[in-house]
């Protein structure tokens, strides 16, 4: 959602402006930035409440009123996972006669307790949030509008006039004991209530609480198949690799410079068969799987003890491939070149790899049929996880992934091809008895 926000202008007579409860299941991008989730203010800095990560990825709630901070509250846990989503709920209820529970925030069920800060509620204080004002989901203050939030938004609730418990919108799965999302809770919206499930990929804005209180998309808002009930791989932003990298759409495009290190994937495997894609603009490319332990610093091509990464690495006209520092020349391989999409398909359960350009395998491989592999023996001791690099030279270079959510970059696929399990978007076909890489199937094949 970057540079993208929803908006809409909430009705000045709520049921109580007074009580409110706000509700959404969030997964970050960007860290240690500003970033919005819910925002309503009068167009300057006097009149303001706000839901969002803080610069130190706190999570902080401000109600300003008059120019005076009648609601604050930041708290000490930071929250810094780009690879999982979060349930975030915020209550707030200032005729409360117990101080303490005027403003609650909630994360992933559980209440928060410890603040960076004494949150000091104004008892009867109105707020901006619930009253006739511009209400933001995903951008900051209307004056500058410079801090937009990056990643994925979904089932996002807001009810007028309720204090709401976090078991109205989620619930602790049988089977996993994960906290998932309720897809249709039992709630009295109110006034200025809304849900926005976000599954109407032409109109992401649609109010499905039955009050009509639709909000208006603003920039380039794409709608995938990661959701809570089924979390979807990414670039991980969080393993350092030594080079300069620049992350965004979800962490599912990268552009780095520099030479060498590697882009890992968020969800491992030592079991099953895998696949996902990647489109490059570049050659000098490595893309293929690594170890999880290993240091991403390393190339390809790089350690004389071994880096770890079994893959595919290609030049301006030969490609080869990399197994733990060593590679070999495949003449029949398609060198890389800008526009290609490469398919990766791993074996774990036979020590196998293959690649495609285009959608056709590479030296007539059959990845179903275990024919032809680029790659055999690959030991599967450790946990493995997608690594995509540069390998020589001070370039620069975009990498854009589909591990099953359906785009390149915020352009989606044309082919919408699932897996056998009906997971994921890719833009070939998932080879036979192949999976994309979520948590639904990391459960079943993993």
């Amino acid at each position: 959602m970057a540079n993208t926000y929803l908006s809409k202008t909430l009705s000045g007579s709520p049921t109580d402006n007074n009580k409110w409860t706000w509700s959404a299941w969030v997964k970050r991008s960007k860290l240690t930035t500003e970033q919005p989730l819910f925002y309503a203010d009068d167009g300057g800095t006097s009149y303001y409440t706000r839901i969002q990560w803080h610069d130190t990825d706190q999570i902080s709630v401000r109600n300003r009123f008059a120019g005076a901070d009648k609601g604050y509250a930041i708290t000490t846990a930071m929250y810094r996972d780009t690879a999982s989503w979060y349930h975030l709920q915020v209550v707030l209820d200032t005729n409360n006669a117990t101080a303490g529970d005027r403003l609650i925030i909630y994360v992933n069920g559980e209440r928060v307790t410890a603040f960076d800060n004494n949150p000091t509620i104004t008892q009867n204080a109105g707020s901006t949030i619930n009253d006739g004002y511009e209400h933001r989901i995903g951008r900051g203050n209307n004056t500058s509008g410079s801090s937009y939030f990056d990643g994925n938004m979904t089932h996002i609730h807001f009810v007028d006039g309720q204090a709401y418990a976090p078991t109205v919108f989620g619930e602790t799965d049988s089977t996993s004991g994960i906290w998932k999302p309720k897809t249709a809770p039992s709630v009295t919206y109110g006034t200025n209530g809304f849900f926005l499930k976000m599954e109407n990929s032409g109109a992401m804005g649609t109010d499905s609480s039955g009050n009509s209180n639709t909000f208006t998309v603003s920039g380039t808002l794409t709608q995938n198949v990661d959701t809570p009930s089924n979390n979807f791989a990414t670039f991980n932003p969080l393993r350092p690799n030594g080079i300069s990298q620049t992350y965004s759409n979800g962490n599912n495009t990268v552009i780095r410079t520099g030479t060498g290190g590697q882009m890992n994937g968020t969800l491992g495997v030592k079991s099953g068969k895998w696949y996902y894609e990647c489109l490059i603009d570049d050659y000098w490319q490595y893309l293929g799987w690594t170890v999880l332990s290993q240091n991403t610093s390393q190339t390809a091509t790089g350690a004389s003890s071994g880096s770890g990464f079994y893959g595919l690495y290609s030049n301006a006209t030969d490609a080869l491939t990399y197994a733990n520092g060593t590679g070999t020349a495949q003449g029949s391989y398609t060198a890389m070149a800008s526009g290609q999409i490469w398919g990766i398909a791993f074996d774990a359960d036979n020590a196998k790899m293959y690649f495609s350009v285009n959608g056709v395998w590479e030296n007539s491989s059959d990845p179903a049929n275990q024919t032809n592999p680029a790659m055999s023996n690959i030991p599967v001791t450790d946990f493995l996880v997608p690594a995509i690099g540069q390998g020589t030279g001070s370039r620069s270079s975009t990498i854009k992934m589909n591990f099953g959510q359906g785009f390149f970059g915020t352009t989606a696929v044309a082919s919408a091809n699932a897996d056998a399990n009906g997971h994921g978007a890719m833009e070939y076909a998932v080879p036979s008895g192949f999976y994309t890489l979520n948590t639904k199937n990391l459960k079943e094949f993993g």
